[in-house]
């Protein structure tokens, strides 16, 4: 699994549109999420992610809290859901 440390890069969350398309059919990035952590309210593409080969680690802008994580694992993606309280359109 990827930790912070071994991140090739620290990007927006428009980075994740494609791994999380393939979870959702859909770009998701326009979709508000809500923070667990902080309450901060923000479309997916205005997170942080950290971003390898493999997986992406979607984390809130203020407060740093992983919302949640999509991995490529050979059985196909996986998401996990971290702090991430509320997916929603607005």
């Amino acid at each position: 699994m990827m930790r912070a440390e071994t991140a090739r890069s620290t990007v927006d969350g428009n980075a994740a549109a494609g791994l999380l398309a393939d979870v959702f059919g859909v770009d998701v990035t326009v979709l508000v999420g809500v923070c667990g952590g902080c309450s901060a309210a923000a479309p997916l593409a205005e997170t942080t992610v950290e971003l390898d080969e493999t997986a992406a680690i979607v984390r809130c802008r203020s407060c740093t809290h992983t919302l949640l994580t999509v991995l490529r694992t050979p059985s196909g993606i996986r998401l996990v859901i971290g702090t991430l309280r509320v997916l929603e359109r607005r």
